[in-house]
């Protein structure tokens, strides 16, 4: 009975230690929570719209979320302890992700929910952390390492589940890429067609020393070729929320 009591005290006060230590999502509701401020505004709402945007034609949630640090926990238990509390990804899919990162311990964990661990492996999580983030991060290019991470969690994932929570067919697209292909097509179409009537650069708007076709639509166009917003600012779809999704243990982690 002793032994009892010991370890339910225990568990109460391990209940209570991690209720003070996991922080509550920001409000309103994002996808990106930067508790440390490491990215600027346009950063930190760029990378929301290319979430939001994945989240809205998949279902698949993937939160960014950057903390000063996870101690005394390691990254890992406090990525799926984040998780479960609050419920990333659909509660009858269990399709979230967590990528976690604290800044001051210099450490990155992807947590996986339960039903996208086989879209992404955690072999393929360890590798992204290696090879696609922590390069960046050890150049101090936060952004471009949480911007091209994101892509690559993307690429894996993108067909598992469709935005109404059933699971993606084989060989089917997403309806994120559809979008992006006709929004494409719709700007060659709109130069060809201003190129042919000899039209000024109306449409164009000048970026950066290069000319590009200018579109109000900020929900794609990433830096590093994939699903990110080349723009910053608001705009495009509002997040409602997380989903009530589960974590049962998946993930990898790294450092820089």
């Amino acid at each position: 009975m002793r032994h009892f009591f010991s370890l339910l005290l225990i568990t109460l006060c391990t209940i209570r230690v991690w209720a003070q230590d996991i922080p509550e999502p920001m409000n309103p509701r994002r996808l990106v929570n930067d508790y440390a401020g490491m990215l600027n505004g346009t950063e930190r709402e760029t990378l929301e719209q290319k979430l939001r945007v994945f989240n809205d034609s998949t279902s698949t949630q993937i939160t960014v979320v950057i903390v000063k640090s996870t101690l005394p926990y390691p990254p890992g238990d406090y990525a799926f302890e984040l998780g479960r509390r609050w419920g990333v990804g659909q509660k009858d899919k269990d399709n979230g992700i967590v990528l976690l990162w604290a800044s001051d311990d210099r450490k990155i964990f992807i947590a996986t929910g339960r039903g996208i661990e086989g879209a992404l492996p955690d072999a393929i999580a360890k590798r992204i952390i290696s090879t696609v983030i922590s390069p960046e991060f050890k150049q101090k290019m936060y952004y471009r390492g949480l911007d091209r991470g994101t892509d690559e969690i993307i690429k894996y994932t993108a067909g598992e589940y469709k935005s109404d929570g059933t699971e993606g067919g084989d060989g089917e697209l997403p309806l994120g890429v559809i979008i992006f292909l006709i929004i494409i097509v719709i700007i060659i179409i709109i130069i060809i067609s201003k190129a042919n009537k000899g039209g000024g650069g109306g449409g164009l708007s000048r970026r950066g020393g290069g000319w590009y076709p200018y579109t109000t639509y900020t929900g794609w166009g990433s830096s590093s070729g994939n699903w990110g917003n080349s723009g910053g600012g608001g705009g495009g779809s509002s997040f409602g929320g997380f989903g009530g999704g589960d974590f049962g243990g998946g993930g990898a982690g790294g450092d820089y």
